[in-house]
């Protein structure tokens, strides 16, 4: 990279009021932007090929113009055609900080063969195209020439068939000239509602810093065992391997000391209550997609601090009529038995629940007189009815009711399949989560506005970085960026910010 264009954009940085430049790869609705935004960084522009996360991502960040809510397709974009379409006039002095993950699917079968060997060699990999979303990845980097590169992906990625993508993903961006460092953290620690675990690298250029710092926790909660074994699992080719793993940095020990992390009841609370099993028996839910228009105003209790900071968060405050997307799926036949469970039963539970309602219920019927044979059609058609039809042994997780006392599980994609992963605390509900309340416990605040109906709303929150861990990273980043700008200004005072162009020119 030329000297001349990173002095020019660490002197910019040293400007009163200039903000970073973010571009987002792979950007879904919004979660890494969201945080890096409040953090204050200039979200300049993102690329996301799902239509609908794209047009949320517009909305939220560009006020819905054009050029920001369309899907844009990384294979076929070039950084070029990237800054036309966003009408910027320099590729090289666009943006500052690169932030995102691509898929890391392809690379299983790689082996040692340090992930630099697509851009040498990319036709070894052509049977599998999303080895082309890492190659677009560098080449974007290459190209916009980032003082910083943020990216994240599962914990899985550490130990992906043998493999530590992480480590040979800092040294494909080391040969770049990027100081690298990755860890692990999860989001309850930073004052998310959910205890999330994933995987986050940052990369500065080695002009910027020589080394890399991550956030330290503001909140402590007891994992359960399962995140611990996760862990674990993650990290085993680097207990193995630990001599090689040299770019990873072991995350702070989160102490009892600090606040207790936020419980899901903290966090839902305030939202207006949803009596599903009321509402299907005054036919007010019904079958099929439902867009999020009606406003729904908060209930009368009072809300925690983390319901007020989601309710104001600056540039994306809550509407004053009401939140929007507080609505439900429609599940009659689960509603009863979602007010049977117990906070914390999954699948193997619930079916046992579901089983003794059924025994009840057959009961009641032959004490009505009713002639029910255990092979006859009424038989099947009662236990159809109440039982669902999924094998115990086979689906152990599938199905979660909260606690209302500890942040919620991970929340994932496949919310935008059935929701049963969150069932929610308060039996009198007898439900799943609202989209809403999916959000919320993302930590996305209640005026971001998520484009679609149901399904599409809650796949764009469950793929999203919670905003407030991504908050945490992005100011830890602007201490790094801000310290450097400031160190640097005064070698390049007269020699970059009166002649800017001039530098430029020559890259």
């Amino acid at each position: 990279m030329n000297e001349a264009l990173i002095r020019h954009k660490l002197g910019r940085l040293d400007k009163a009021g200039a903000k970073p430049r973010v571009l987002d790869l792979f950007a879904g609705c919004g979660g890494l932007s969201l945080g890096f935004e409040a953090a204050g960084f200039d979200i300049r522009g993102a690329v996301e090929f799902d239509p609908q996360a794209a047009q949320s991502h517009g909305i939220n960040f560009h006020g819905g113009a054009p050029e920001h809510c369309d899907a844009i397709d990384i294979t076929s974009t070039s950084p070029e055609q990237l800054c036309q379409k966003l009408k910027l006039d320099s590729v090289e002095d666009a943006f500052d900080i690169i932030v995102g993950g691509p898929p890391c699917q392809a690379f299983a079968r790689v082996g040692r063969s340090k992930l630099r060997e697509i851009e040498a060699h990319p036709e070894a990999f052509i049977r599998d195209p999303r080895a082309q979303l890492y190659k677009k990845y560098l080449e974007y980097v290459d190209a916009f020439r980032p003082l910083a590169v943020l990216m994240e992906n599962v914990p899985d990625i550490l130990n992906h068939g043998g493999q530590n993508i992480a480590e040979e993903t800092c040294e494909v961006l080391q040969d770049k000239g990027y100081v690298c460092g990755y860890t692990l953290l999860n989001s309850a620690y930073f004052g998310v509602p959910q205890m999330r675990e994933r995987m986050f690298l940052v990369a500065y250029r080695k002009e910027v810093a020589d080394e890399v710092v991550f956030p330290a926790p503001t909140h402590w909660v007891d994992l359960p065992s399962g995140y611990e074994s996760s862990r674990s699992v993650a990290t085993k080719t680097l207990r193995s391997l630990f001599n090689e793993a040299h770019c990873y940095v072991e995350p702070t020990v989160a102490k009892t000391s600090l606040p207790a992390a936020v419980t899901a009841k903290e966090a839902l609370n305030d939202l207006a209550p949803i009596y599903a099993r009321e509402l299907l028996a005054n036919g007010e839910i019904k079958r099929g997609a439902r867009r999020f228009v009606a406003p729904v105003r908060y209930s009368r209790r009072k809300p925690s601090s983390y319901a007020l900071l989601m309710r104001s968060w600056q540039g994306h405050e809550a509407p004053e009529d009401g939140v929007r997307d507080h609505v439900i799926r429609y599940l009659p036949r689960d509603y009863e038995l979602f007010a049977r469970m117990n906070p914390g039963d999954q699948y193997p539970q619930a079916y046992e629940h579901a089983v003794e309602m059924f025994q009840e219920r057959l009961q009641a019927e032959r004490e009505k007189g009713q002639k029910i044979s255990e092979k006859s059609a009424k038989y099947k058609a009662l236990w159809d009815s109440i039982v669902p039809p999924y094998d115990a042994s086979k689906f152990p997780n599938k199905w979660r009711k909260m606690w209302a006392d500890q942040p919620a599980r991970t929340l994932m994609a496949h919310l935008g399949k059935d929701g049963y992963s969150h069932i929610h605390y308060d039996s009198n509900q007898a439900r799943t989560i609202s989209v809403r309340e999916a959000a919320r416990l993302q930590s996305f605040p209640d005026g971001f506005q998520f484009s679609g109906t149901m399904n599409p709303a809650f796949r764009q929150i469950g793929n999203a970085v919670p905003p407030l861990l991504a908050k945490a990273l992005a100011a830890t980043m602007m201490q790094t960026l801000r310290a450097s700008a400031f160190r640097g200004a005064p070698k390049v005072q007269g020699e970059v910010r009166d002649d800017s162009q001039a530098a430029l020119s020559a890259v």
